[in-house]
């Protein structure tokens, strides 16, 4: 367990934002956790992961436990399913990349989403028809001051849309260190039902798709649209798809005949935030050094030395006119911290 001092965190953050910890104590194992909260039980903490679903405003006065569990097991095994645990600071990319190479099917459509394993239940990721509900089984966590372990079941977690228990009630409560999975063995159950990936397997002449030809088609169309954090700091989507009523959907309709939609079920509608502030006029926008995306308006970008302050500027002026001119409100995907 290493403990550092006013150290930057441009490097733990995707959108490489230039804060300081007051204090900073990389976890690499369970043992390093239980130890360092027990060091800092009168001590406010600050829980980072990958740092790829953030935004940091100010400086952390606070100590900041960096979660770096590495960790891949294979457990239970049936006919057709297998149990996969992760450890909380294992890649979340390369924990799927893994997952297909053993040939377990579930997880591919959420192929190259950044960040690690450990904070992927909190936001409940998803990409292409797919969550991570969708696989998960259950989450061991570690209560941050009576350090007692608990088992999450999926009905523990709550999870909605881009949303979980740990980001509500149990917010800041709970540390989660390794996650497991059910996944396919042989009958998978492929989605490929997105027309953007049913496009790529196309042009691919691929009429029978493996769980690999599904990750490697997620990955061509992530890398065509979104940004990548080495490269120019980002944490992709900035704002959640806005479902609306079917009502407020016909009303928009008949002023854009063009809007794309989802159907969410009889009475809602979820419409793509991106087309949205395509549309307001920000999409390869400037201010500064905060921005927004050339390709995909649904992600703010750091083009050198933005300020967490002037990105959050920016996504407010974006909520603002996005409000004024569909009557629809944004919300933030991204955790910001103010």
């Amino acid at each position: 367990m290493k403990i550092e001092y006013q150290k930057s965190l441009k490097k733990y953050n995707t959108f490489g934002i230039d804060v300081r910890a007051k204090k900073f104590i990389s976890i690499n194992s369970e043992e390093d956790l239980y130890e360092a909260l027990t060091l800092c039980k009168d001590e406010d903490i600050f829980i980072l992961s990958g740092g790829s679903n953030m935004l940091l405003t100010r400086d952390i006065d606070a100590t900041v436990l960096h979660i770096s569990i590495s960790g891949i097991s294979v457990t239970e095994k049936t006919d057709n399913t297998v149990l996969v645990s992760a450890n909380a600071g294992e890649n979340w990319h390369d924990f799927v990349q893994f997952c297909i190479n053993k040939g377990y099917g579930g997880l591919e459509n959420l192929s190259l989403i950044p960040g690690y394993v450990g904070s992927a239940p909190i936001q409940n990721i998803g990409a292409y028809g797919v969550e991570l509900k969708d696989n998960f089984v259950s989450c061991e966590a570690i209560h941050t001051k009576t350090k007692e372990k608990r088992i999450f079941t999926k009905q523990d977690c709550n999870f909605g849309y881009r949303n979980s228990v740990f980001k509500n009630e149990l917010k800041g409560t709970y540390i989660i260190t390794k996650v497991t999975f059910e996944l396919t063995t042989a009958q998978h159950l492929l989605n490929t039902s997105y027309g953007a990936i049913e496009a790529a397997l196309k042009d691919k002449n691929c009429t029978k798709p493996t769980i690999k030809d599904i990750a490697e088609a997620v990955i061509s169309i992530r890398k065509s649209k979104l940004p990548d954090p080495k490269e120019i700091g980002n944490s992709g989507s900035f704002f959640k798809n806005p479902v609306i009523s079917s009502t407020a959907f016909t009303v928009l309709q008949n002023t854009y005949p063009t809007i794309p939609s989802y159907k969410v079920d009889e009475e809602h509608i979820k419409v793509p935030a991106g087309w949205l502030i395509e549309q307001s006029g920000f999409k390869g926008k400037r201010w500064g050094d905060a921005g927004v995306h050339s390709k995909q308006a649904l992600v703010l970008v750091n083009h050198n030395n933005a300020t967490g302050k002037e990105i959050l500027e920016l996504s407010l002026k974006i909520k603002e006119t996005v409000r004024q001119k569909f009557d629809i409100s944004l919300e933030t995907e991204v955790n910001i911290i103010k």
